[in-house]
């Protein structure tokens, strides 16, 4: 299945595409957040979905976020030789964490506001992967059970705030915006090897990122594991699993985002996203 929510931010309804068409929801009765997955909810909706007949919703809705606020977002950094080296890092013998904050989510077509005294706002395609149950120290070997699915994210970073301000990372990543999810949440079924896929990010146009996850440092059931080792993960939590190379960071001299700046990217499966960059007010 493909789910989305539409609609207003925060009053999103919840809904599926089928054949490329998108439907409502809503009668099922529950949003698609932490309680749907812990209860069943995939298997529930399946079987709403072959007894039901599903409003049409018009092409020009707004699309949000596909999962309704997880309880975090576990995101991963240096999980690509190629990014590491482009910006002068050591690649990792262990997983990279930091978290991004839940109030950064946006839908896939959003503006992305560029934070207040920001200099070096910056992009980053990530295959983002959606916990179905309660992870606790998981094994390698069980842990794409605990996988519910799969989505699009783009991990929007401020590098001065992440880098040159001191302390952790998660300074930079969790501005409000900096979390574009979607445009739908894909269960697990519907991709047949999260390990190849080809993921781009295009900015005015012009491709920056073209990579694939068969280059990732740490396969996704290591990620699942090793973050179960230092925190429970809840269903509808997000691992966002790192980025290719190709971000502003790594250019010389590097050029960042401004405002009326469009960012594109995709994943194969997973659909294609589109922001704007505008000015914060």
């Amino acid at each position: 299945m493909k789910l989305i929510r539409f609609g207003e931010a925060g009053k999103e309804k919840t809904g599926v595409i089928i054949n490329d068409k998108k439907y409502d929801t809503s009668a099922f009765g529950e949003d698609y957040g932490e309680a749907f997955l812990e209860n069943d909810g995939l298997t529930r909706l399946s079987y709403f979905l072959e007894d039901s007949l599903l409003p049409e919703i018009t092409e020009e809705v707004r699309l949000g976020c596909p999962l309704a606020r997880p309880s975090k977002i576990v995101c991963i950094g240096l999980n690509y030789v190629d990014h590491a080296k482009e910006t002068n890092a050591t690649p990792p013998t262990e997983p990279v964490i930091f978290m991004k904050s839940t109030t950064a989510i946006t839908g896939p077509f959003d503006n992305i506001i560029i934070p207040k005294n920001s200099v070096k706002t910056d992009w980053e395609v990530e295959l983002a992967v959606v916990i179905g149950k309660k992870a606790s120290y998981v094994s390698e070997a069980d842990a794409m059970d605990y996988v519910a699915g799969y989505v699009l994210h783009n991990d929007v970073s401020e590098r001065e705030f992440q880098i040159e301000r001191g302390g952790t990372w998660d300074k930079g990543k969790g501005c409000d915006t900096f979390a574009p999810i979607g445009p739908f949440f894909a269960t697990k079924d519907e991709i047949a090897d999260p390990h190849k896929l080809h993921l781009w990010l295009k900015v005015n146009g012009k491709i920056m990122q073209n990579g694939t996850t068969a280059n990732f440092i740490f396969d996704i059931p290591h990620l699942i594991s090793y973050t179960s080792q230092f925190m429970t993960l809840l269903p509808g939590d997000i691992i966002s699993t790192g980025t290719p190379a190709g971000v502003a960071l790594g250019m010389k001299p590097p050029v960042y985002l401004k405002a009326g700046d469009v960012i594109e990217l995709g994943i194969d499966g997973l659909g294609e996203a589109k922001q704007v960059l505008v000015d914060y007010k």
